[in-house]
């Protein structure tokens, strides 16, 4: 890549900058009273009662958004948006900056490497791998300026000519109206809420199986609020709504739990988790313990398109499908071009999932949006990751450094 890079002249990234955003986006937990997505769901704060009712009680959205921008020396601009807020500001500028100024814009893995390597001491996962994420994101949004391609063209190219997407919502059965191929919705009541809490979770899932008919994909999303023992429970008592896939029961690092759990599952109910790991070696513990069928990364929190693309070969090899967790445009360009991401996620951030609504809305301008569930590959035929920051957001830029220094 280097040689390429020499004999096409390509530029060198001069400017690193790193700003926050509040309300909804790329942290789209920081929503107003009365969304579904705060509303009762089960996590792991569910067992102090002070905690249950909402997410952002306990500090869900405390972060906000990371803004980060790219800028080369012919002026050409690339930014990406993730969580991460001002401590990950702090890190872009202050740590990171100096891993990507002065490099030309096609030295990603480079940077990558460098960027992970340098932060090894206090990073690994969590914040640190967020801010790597929104750097890694920018720069290949600024590549594909440079080239004149959209990312998924810069990966490989398309293997399908249409995305196709399940929903994440409270109203899996107005998902299905709405031409999704299934339906993901919340687990309100975790295991300090009892057996009355189990029966409601229960009912809550008789009622959408009846409402979306038998033939629908119906999910549970319990963001890692259940113990081993509640998870089997839950599990087998509800196999005869015919759940899909049980996702994220357990803590993130509970890795022989989920292998426990996996062996447990009632026939062909699948395990899905990886929202919240990161990097090639988290998910290796995933894959080679044999905790689970699909692994879903965030690309913007997982280490960004760079490792994503290592993840999703050792899925491969493993025989797992890779569904990415939400991001919008930032996961629909690597779907594009993986055989074992053979759908996308859809998360519905209209405040009652009644509607489809851009999920980064309104930090991003151009975000595609699925029509019927289905999106044609052509949507995504824009420079990079085909969207534009919207001007009229009020960035803040906490941290200012001296580029090169």
């Amino acid at each position: 890549m280097s040689e390429q890079c020499a004999m096409k002249q390509i530029p060198v990234i001069k400017h690193v900058r790193a700003f926050t955003l509040r309300g909804g986006g790329a942290d789209y937990h920081d929503q107003a009273d009365g969304h579904w997505i705060d509303d009762h769901i089960a996590t792991p704060m569910s067992k102090y009662p002070a905690y249950r009712q909402s997410r952002r009680s306990f500090g869900i959205n405390v972060l906000g958004t990371l803004v980060v921008e790219v800028e080369d020396s012919a002026g050409n601009v690339g930014f990406a948006v993730t969580t991460g807020g001002e401590p990950a500001a702090f890190i872009v500028e202050h740590h990171l900056a100096r891993f990507v100024e002065g490099a030309r814009v096609c030295d990603i893995e480079r940077i990558w490497d460098q960027m992970y390597h340098g932060t090894l001491f206090y990073g690994r996962k969590g914040l640190v791998l967020n801010a790597i994420s929104g750097v890694d994101l920018a720069l290949w949004d600024l590549l594909g300026k440079v080239r004149q391609e959209p990312v998924y063209q810069l990966l490989g190219g398309a293997v399908r000519d249409e995305l196709q997407f399940y929903a994440t919502g409270a109203r899996p059965d107005l998902a299905r109206e709405m031409g999704f191929i299934g339906g993901k919705m919340p687990l309100h009541h975790g295991p300090a809420e009892g057996e009355d809490g189990l029966q409601k979770n229960l009912a809550l899932l008789a009622s959408m199986r009846e409402r979306v008919g038998p033939d629908f994909w119906l999910m549970v999303d319990c963001w890692m609020s259940l113990d081993l023992n509640y998870a089997i429970r839950l599990a087998q008592a509800a196999q005869q709504y015919g759940l899909k896939w049980i996702e994220e029961a357990l803590p993130p690092d509970d890795y022989w739990g989920y292998a426990a759990l996996r062996q447990q599952l009632p026939p062909g109910m699948l395990c899905t988790t990886g929202e919240h790991e990161a990097t090639r070696w988290g998910f290796r513990m995933l894959l080679e313990m044999g905790c689970c069928d699909i692994i879903q990364p965030d690309v913007g929190w997982c280490g960004g398109i760079t490792e994503l693309l290592k993840i999703s070969a050792l899925a491969d090899a493993h025989q797992a499908l890779v569904i990415p967790h939400g991001s919008s445009v930032y996961s629909y360009h690597f779907v594009a071009t993986r055989h074992n991401s053979p759908f996308a996620e859809f998360l519905m951030m209209a405040p009652q999932a009644d509607q489809v609504v851009p999920m980064f809305s309104p930090q991003l301008l151009h975000e595609p949006v699925p029509e019927n569930g289905r999106m044609p590959v052509s949507r995504l035929d824009r420079p990079g990751f085909g969207v534009e920051l919207n001007p009229a957001c009020a960035l803040h830029r906490p941290y200012l450094h001296t580029p090169g220094g």
